[in-house]
C-alpha cells in the first residue's frame, strides 16, 4: 500500500515502509474495525453531551434565578480504545462490542464539582428526577469513604440518545463531589501516576491524613454556609427514594 501523497511528508521512513508492507486484506480489516469502533463509541459521546447539557441548564438557571449556584464546574471524559481494552482484560470480558457494552458502564464519564456536600445530593436529586434519566447504580463514597479516604458520589445514569436509526439508551458514569474532595482525588491520582501505583508508605499515610483534613474542611464550610443562610445543623444524605 502506498501512503497518500498529502500525508507522506508527515510520516517517518519507517512508517511508510510499514504501510507498504500491509496487504490490502489486512488494511481492510483494520479500517472496518475503526469504523465499527466509531459506531460503538459515538453514542457514549452523545450520552456525555446529554448529561452535560442537563447539568449546564441547571447551572445557568441557578446563576440567573437563584441566590447562589451550587455547581462549581463540570468536566467529562470518554475512555480511549486502549483504556477499554485494559478494562476488558481486567474484567475478563469477552472482546465483542455487545459484551463490552453490557460489562463496562463507565466508558462515558461526567464529573460535577459542587460547593458543599449538601449540594452534591441536591444536584443528584435534581438530575435524577428528570423523566428521561434512569438510575442504574449508586455508590455513595461520601457516606461510606474508601479505606484511603476517597470520597465521591458515583452514579451510573442511563439517558436516551436519538440517532438516525432510532433511540439508544446509553449508560454514563456521573461523579459528584465537593471542591475539597476533587482537589484530594486529583492529588491522589497524580501521586499514584508518579509512582506507577507503588506509592511509599509515608506518602500513603500523609494522603489519608489529607483526606481527613479535606473532610473537616467540608464539614466546617457546610456549617458556615448553613449559618449564613439561617438554616439548621448539617444534614445531608441520598434521597430516600434511592
Amino acid at each position: 500500500m502506498q501512503p497518500d501523497p498529502a500525508v507522506a511528508p508527515l510520516l517517518s521512513t519507517r512508517a511508510i515502509e510499514a504501510l507498504q508492507s500491509i496487504d490490502p486484506e489486512t488494511l481492510g480489516e483494520v479500517q472496518a474495525f475503526r469504523e465499527d469502533f466509531a459506531r460503538f463509541i459515538m453514542p457514549y459521546k452523545f450520552g456525555i453531551d446529554e448529561i452535560s447539557t442537563k447539568v449546564s441548564i441547571l447551572r445557568e438557571e441557578f446563576a440567573e434565578l437563584q441566590d447562589y449556584n451550587p455547581i462549581e464546574h463540570i468536566s467529562s471524559r470518554l475512555k480511549s480504545a486502549e483504556s477499554i481494552e485494559q478494562k476488558v482484560i481486567r474484567k475478563n470480558c469477552e472482546p465483542t462490542f455487545e459484551a463490552i457494552r453490557d460489562a463496562i458502564t463507565d466508558i462515558a464519564g461526567v464529573r460535577i464539582v459542587c460547593s458543599f456536600v449538601s449540594d452534591v445530593y441536591r444536584v443528584f436529586d435534581l438530575l435524577t428526577r428528570q423523566e428521561d434519566v434512569r438510575v442504574l447504580r449508586v455508590k455513595d463514597y461520601i457516606a461510606h469513604p474508601k479505606p484511603n479516604g476517597y470520597k465521591s458520589l458515583h452514579v451510573i445514569l442511563e439517558v436516551p440518545v436519538f440517532l438516525s436509526d432510532g433511540p439508544v439508551r446509553v449508560p454514563v458514569e456521573v461523579q459528584l463531589r465537593t471542591v475539597a474532595m476533587d482537589f484530594w482525588a486529583s492529588l491522589e491520582h497524580k501521586i499514584y501516576y508518579k509512582y506507577d501505583g507503588e506509592v511509599p508508605e509515608r506518602l500513603l499515610r500523609d494522603l489519608t491524613a489529607a483526606a481527613s483534613t479535606a473532610n473537616q474542611l467540608d464539614l466546617t464550610m457546610e456549617d458556615l454556609h448553613r449559618q449564613v443562610r439561617g438554616e439548621g445543623g448539617t444534614v445531608y444524605s441520598l434521597p430516600a427514594s434511592v
